[in-house]
């Protein structure tokens, strides 16, 4: 069965960094897309960042533009998502998610059927 490991989460003050790594197991196929999602108390769980395994291409929401990076390493089915310049507003819980059937957007939590756990960002001002 797929699983979902992240890791990486903690506390930091406003401008600092985190990096999150997720590692994915239970597969052998190549999955279509791998995902970073945030949920924090009382929201709806938004996208952060997709990341297309073939292609390498990346999608960013805009709020974390220019601040986060995702990557990804395809022989570890991992993904990580480095966080520079984190903001009190970026307080969440951050779930992996991962997509093995083809063909979409890579948008949407709705697209994903496999999910972590979730690792708890905290960033205090």
């Amino acid at each position: 069965q797929v699983q979902l490991v992240e890791s990486g989460g903690g506390s930091v003050q406003a401008g600092g960094s985190l990096r999150l790594s997720c590692a994915a197991s239970g597969y052998t196929r190549s999955s279509y897309c791998m995902a970073w999602f945030r949920q924090a108390p009382g929201k709806e769980r938004e996208g952060v960042a997709s990341i297309y395994t073939g292609g390498g291409s990346r999608y960013y929401a805009d709020s974390v533009k220019g601040r986060f990076t995702i990557s990804q390493d395809i022989s570890k089915k991992t993904v990580y998502l480095q966080m520079n310049s984190l903001q009190p507003d970026d307080t969440a819980m951050y779930y992996c998610a991962v997509r093995l059937a083809w063909g979409a957007m890579c948008k949407s939590k709705d697209e994903f059927s496999y999910w972590g756990q979730g690792t708890q960002v905290t960033v205090s001002s």
